[in-house]
């Protein structure tokens, strides 16, 4: 009896031992799996590598955008206070203008 159990558990034993072992084409497979998904990280690091490079782009396009928004702000501004200048000397033209006018009728 003792030795039916030994030889049942050497035979299952090395059952075990020989249906957990990898065979040649599971060691196989896992290297393609390994390979493919070392190619999509490899994709996905240059895709990522490329997104970021035309977001840098875009943040250059939006800050050059912005510079050229500011300039003309500024340019319309001293449109603006030059304009203010020159209605405030033709006001005062006018109202010179109009003095002298009165001086000559008064006389």
């Amino acid at each position: 009896m003792k030795k039916v159990i030994l030889v049942f558990s050497v035979v299952l034993v090395l059952a075990l031992a020989l249906g957990g072992c990898a065979t040649k084409g599971d060691l196989e497979e896992a290297q393609a799996r390994e390979k493919a998904i070392a190619a999509k990280a490899d994709q996905a690091a240059q895709d990522a590598e490329e997104a970021k490079m035309a977001a840098d782009e875009a943040i250059m396009k939006a800050n050059e955008a912005v510079a050229r928004a500011e300039e003309a702000e500024k340019r319309a501004i001293e449109r603006e206070r030059i304009a203010a200048e020159k209605e405030k000397m033709a006001e005062e033209k006018a109202k010179k203008a109009d003095e002298v006018f009165q001086k000559s009728m008064k006389k």
